[in-house]
């Protein structure tokens, strides 16, 4: 972690940029402007890309995906150049969590893997894009979303350290301990053998 150097103030309004921008719900936006239906009916109900990709439309789960990520890489990348980096990994953990517990929705959002990512990207893209390839690996393997998800977050402070970014670790601990909270459900289902498989019908 950053020696903390901003005003408490400033790096309040920087936790609540973040969590503003962070509790978009992308997902359940375009899947109404698209006329799929409301993703709380839909699937597992969740709000991320996987669940929109249960609607059929892959145009739609693509956009959410891209645009979760984005809300994440945005908190991050507006911190950097108006603040410090105190600041930055404020927003950083802020978005994320603004995208798990959106207010807008009773604090029930998405598992947190587009913005996960989103934020690792922009913050040190050496351990973003070893994350993305960690979840790529693992799902391709697993043929589980979740299975890919969780792995990545174990993963990532080992890059984060591999890749120099030890100020970085207290919020990549933080950001992997939440990952796995969101996911305890899946986590159970992974065990008893009932978690579904890409392409099925029946989160990120």
């Amino acid at each position: 972690m950053p020696i903390l150097e901003t005003p408490a103030l400033a790096l309040i309004l920087w936790a609540a940029i973040g969590y503003g921008l962070g509790s978009i719900p992308f997902g359940i936006v375009l899947a109404r402007i698209m006329g799929l239906g409301n993703l709380r009916d839909i699937g597992s109900g969740n709000i991320g890309a996987t669940n929109v990709l249960r609607t059929g439309n892959k145009l739609a789960a693509a956009l959410t995906l891209v645009l979760d990520g984005a809300k994440g890489a945005v908190a991050v990348l507006l911190a950097r150049q108006f603040a410090g980096p105190d600041a930055v990994q404020i927003a950083a953990l802020a978005a994320f969590i603004g995208h798990c517990y959106p207010i807008w929705l009773g604090f029930r959002g998405g598992k947190g893997m587009a913005t996960f990512l989103g934020v690792w990207l922009a913050l040190a893209w050496p351990v973003g894009l070893a994350c993305c390839a960690t979840w790529l690996a693992a799902a391709a393997v697993s043929r589980m979303s979740s299975v890919g998800s969780l792995t990545a977050a174990a993963f990532s402070t080992a890059w984060a350290v591999l890749f120099g970014y030890g100020t970085a670790l207290i919020l990549g601990i933080a950001l992997t301990l939440m990952m796995y909270w969101r996911h305890r459900e899946n986590i159970s289902r992974i065990k008893a053998g009932t978690e579904s498989k890409i392409g099925q019908k029946s989160d990120m």
